[in-house]
């Protein structure tokens, strides 16, 4: 999703530049001739029990060690007190885990330089609803839609938000993703749904929980958001934001002013940046629940941060899925090795170079 360390891909030839693919804004080529220098490892982490839709993915500060957040063997946790958050070692094996009973659909995480593990709710599944008036009737939900700061051990440092979501700065409607800024800031993405009206934003708080600013609406504009749902952040402090249901990244400054908007990378669901400003982008959506991208493959796709090139392309295997296919998280440890979070097929998958 986010940062790292230092991984090579010069090797990674010939370098497709977003601007020779982008014919026309919100039009490009698509970016599928590319070389897979990969090869796939499945069945690396085992959780002793069959996996569960699984979006975030994020690596500990020790460069090796995998946090994953998933969804209690199902695609959601709402009735289950199974664990949301899990911690593997290089080798894949289970080092700890917590958040039972936590969450309604565990969607988004975040490691930060001090080794505490964010995750969000976006409470996107399981009965809790996609956002929208809440029936004022019914009694308060007592988990989704938050935000949660987790030391290594699961003890709750910060949460952000109130159980159940609604209106008002004190809540959340469906935080997609989480990132925290060097100096301590942190942003959220907000807004799973597409349905017209839906909410879609960034906001930005201070390392205390402050709010201080947002920007975003829903909507197809140059401006707009529909469903912001992953963040990365460059070695120059640019934002990243996966502006998935637009088919685009859109890249801010850390105060909300738009920088530039990619079009090469296809339909993001996950972002990660490395320290050598190295992207990878998952797509698990194009064609699938996107059936009008059938020209653009889904996977994950490599290449540069700083030009917006595009260098190599892991596919996914499955050519004709029913919903939701190959990587929606992903992450790089410092080796090189890409982590790959699938929800349709429910499963972490690991990436070596060939």
């Amino acid at each position: 999703m986010k940062r790292l360390l230092c991984v090579a891909l010069a090797c990674l030839t010939p370098a497709i530049t977003g601007r020779a693919q982008v014919a026309a804004q919100g039009s490009p080529a698509p970016t599928n001739d590319l070389p897979n220098p990969y090869r796939t490892i499945e069945g690396w982490a085992q959780l002793g029990r069959p996996w569960g839709a699984t979006s975030a993915v994020d690596i500990a500060p020790d460069g090796k060690s995998v946090w994953v957040a998933e969804r209690c063997g199902a695609n959601s946790c709402a009735e289950s007190r199974l664990p949301a958050v899990y911690k593997f070692d290089a080798n894949g094996k289970l080092v700890s885990s917590f958040g039972a009973g936590m969450f309604v659909s565990p969607h988004g995480i975040f490691v930060d330089r001090e080794g505490n593990v964010w995750v969000t709710d976006c409470a996107c599944t399981g009965g809790s609803g996609r956002g929208g008036a809440r029936d004022t009737s019914a009694p308060r939900p007592t988990k989704g839609h938050q935000v949660f700061k987790f030391d290594h051990t699961g003890k709750v440092l910060l949460t952000l938000g109130k159980p159940g979501g609604g209106s008002g700065a004190e809540y959340f409607t469906q935080p997609n993703d989480v990132l925290v800024a060097p100096n301590g800031d942190i942003f959220v993405a907000e807004g799973h749904s597409s349905a017209p009206g839906s909410t879609a934003r960034i906001l930005k708080f201070s390392k205390d929980g402050k709010l201080i600013k947002t920007w975003g609406t829903f909507g197809h504009g140059p401006d707009d958001l529909d469903q912001p749902h992953t963040l990365a952040m460059d070695s120059r402090g640019r934002l990243f934001v996966g502006d998935r249901g637009n088919n685009r990244i859109k890249i801010f400054d850390q105060d909300g002013k738009l920088l530039d908007t990619w079009y090469q990378f296809s339909r993001p669901s996950g972002i990660y940046i490395d320290a050598s400003d190295n992207i990878y982008v998952a797509d698990s959506e194009s064609g699938s629940v996107a059936k009008d991208r059938t020209n653009w493959k889904r996977g994950i796709r490599i290449g540069s941060a700083r030009d917006g090139s595009v260098r190599a392309l892991i596919p996914d295997p499955n050519e004709s899925p029913p919903s939701t296919s190959a990587a929606e998280g992903v992450a790089v440890d410092r080796d090189g090795v890409i982590y790959g979070a699938e929800v349709g097929p429910r499963a972490l998958k690991r990436y070596v170079k060939r």
